[in-house]
């Protein structure tokens, strides 16, 4: 329901169509400014309410489409958000200006208990490569203004376009200040490559950040609860906040949404399958409740279809990967081993049968200038005295030889793969053959640091030096904490790694420690 072509904000709103949605379900319950709400029966003033803690964010750009987020959490830090055991109704107005007077559309969403009162709303009907902006609003309160922009029509001509990406954000191991300066670049897209949450104890005094948390954050994450709480309190910070309001995200997820290294239905203490999937299933909503995610990928238990691939005009395709869900078990253990033969095990997969097919038949069909990867854990070998990582596309090699096979086919054009996970800086070039110094480069990987786990870092480390020495198809290194930003047109990629000098005390400076591009057409990166 909403009105199009508006231009009078708020005043556009039906109120009949919106009593009528609303006295559809049974306990709903007002927060109008009329009657009596759950503020006012406990002696509060809803005027005073703040229903709007964590934020609001967009997601998922199509063309003509996109999802706003938020959810309702006076008290974000308690179980239930602070809010009534009732559907509330939450109006939103999407327009094309910034100060919200021509509105385009407006409707309202019923807020749900069962989904810790977050909405999901996908407005259709939008012009392609436009900036919009939105906000809800709940009776007396208004949340923040958000700003989103959908993406160019599919096979479009497209000259440029800005994005960055992040991951790995331990909001105990410091402060979110790579997220103030994301939300100051003017971007077109954010990418979050997993590690959103972590599932570990937290010290009582919230370790770096110094601030006392409540008993339940003091244990590991099990129930569907727990886990709400655990990304309300990570949402909590403002710089996060300010990234997701200012541009449109796409997100995955790594292990730590759910357990440390899981691999599809075994978990790192090898609990039975049928408690680990319900672990699973409680971390997935969870997930779901607070990103910006389709209401289509909505959950079902503990499966959740992640994967998907979003265009932008004829310029760059963005497959969005899943190395989770569906990934064979880690063989020789989890970590860093060396003379691991069932790493080679042709029977093993990271993608799953069917994600495979979806990622090779989009890059061979592509008609865009680059094909992006956009996944969680490092593709490239990376060996450091003999060791690789089993939980990395080290651990999967013939899983990684097949896609690598396929990049080389000359219907795939331009392809670069994306990275979080490892908490450090990295740009590798992809080759036919690792082990060999003349191999052909078939594509490039821009591995990108975390927001703050690891704490602060350095810009280089005895492991960097190693690794740097041991891989000739690896270039650069950096340990510190920061976001990667890359700016593309149909000539040229041009990354640049942004980072922080310390992320355990506020109010940090930030600068681009390197800049790497790759000339279409030309695979492999070349520091500028």
């Amino acid at each position: 329901m909403g009105v199009k072509n508006s231009d009078d904000g708020w005043t556009a709103y039906k109120r009949r169509d919106f009593l009528q949605k609303a006295g559809s379900a049974l306990t709903v319950t007002s927060f109008g400014a009329t009657g009596i709400t759950a503020a006012e029966s406990e002696g509060k003033n809803p005027k005073d309410e703040d229903y709007f803690t964590l934020g609001v964010a967009s997601g998922d750009p199509l063309p003509t489409s996109v999802v706003l987020w938020t959810r309702l959490a006076p008290e974000p830090l308690q179980a239930g958000g602070g809010m009534p055991d009732h559907i509330v109704p939450v109006q939103w107005q999407i327009a094309t200006d910034e100060n919200l007077e021509h509105t385009v559309q407006v409707g309202t969403e019923l807020a749900d208990p069962e989904f810790a009162h977050a909405v999901h709303i996908e407005v259709d009907g939008l012009e392609p490569n436009t900036e919009y902006y939105y906000q809800f609003r709940v009776g007396f309160q208004t949340s923040p203004i958000g700003r989103t922009k959908t993406a160019p029509t599919t096979g479009a001509s497209f000259d440029s376009f800005k994005f960055a990406f992040a991951s790995c954000q331990a909001w105990y191991h410091g402060y979110y200040t790579a997220y103030e300066y994301m939300a100051k670049d003017d971007l077109d897209l954010v990418i979050h490559l997993g590690d959103y949450i972590y599932e570990y104890a937290i010290d009582e005094n919230g370790e770096e950040r110094n601030t006392e948390v409540p008993e339940v954050f003091q244990s590991e994450t099990n129930t569907l609860e727990e886990y709400r709480l655990r990304y309300a309190l990570f949402k909590t910070d403002p710089h996060l906040q300010a990234a997701h309001s200012n541009a449109p995200w796409i997100v995955t997820w790594d292990d730590h949404e759910v357990d440390n290294n899981y691999a599809d239905e075994i978990s790192e203490g090898d609990d039975p399958a049928s408690k680990f999937l319900t672990r699973r299933a409680n971390a997935y909503q969870a997930f779901y409740e607070h990103l910006p995610i389709r209401p289509s990928r909505m959950p079902d238990g503990p499966d959740m279809t992640l994967y998907h691939q979003l265009s932008f005009g004829d310029l760059i395709d963005i497959n969005l990967l899943d190395t989770r869900q569906y990934r064979s078990d880690q063989v020789c253990g989890d970590g860093w081993v060396e003379d691991c033969d069932e790493r080679f095990d042709t029977s093993r997969t990271m993608l799953g049968t069917e994600q495979e097919q979806w990622l090779v038949d989009n890059m061979t069909s592509s008609d865009a200038t680059w094909n992006v990867l956009a996944q969680q854990i490092f593709f490239s070998q990376r060996e450091s005295n003999k060791m690789n990582s089993m939980d990395a596309w080290d651990g999967y090699v013939p899983a990684r030889d097949q896609l690598i096979d396929v990049m080389s086919q000359d219907e795939v054009t331009n392809p670069i793969v994306i990275t979080g996970d490892v908490h450090a800086n990295y740009q590798a070039d992809i080759k036919t053959d690792f082990d060999n110094p003349d191999a052909e480069i078939v594509g490039t990987e821009f591995i990108g640091t975390s927001i703050t786990s690891g704490k602060d870092g350095s810009e280089m480390t005895d492991f960097g030096r190693r690794v740097i020495n041991q891989n000739g198809h690896i270039s650069y290194y950096n340990n510190q904490r920061g976001y990667v930003r890359c700016e593309v047109t149909q000539d040229q990629w041009q990354t640049d790694y942004r980072v922080v000098p310390y992320v355990t005390q506020p109010e940090s400076s930030v600068r681009t420690d390197a800049s790497f591009v790759v000339d279409a057409g030309a695979p492999g990166a070349i520091r500028k």
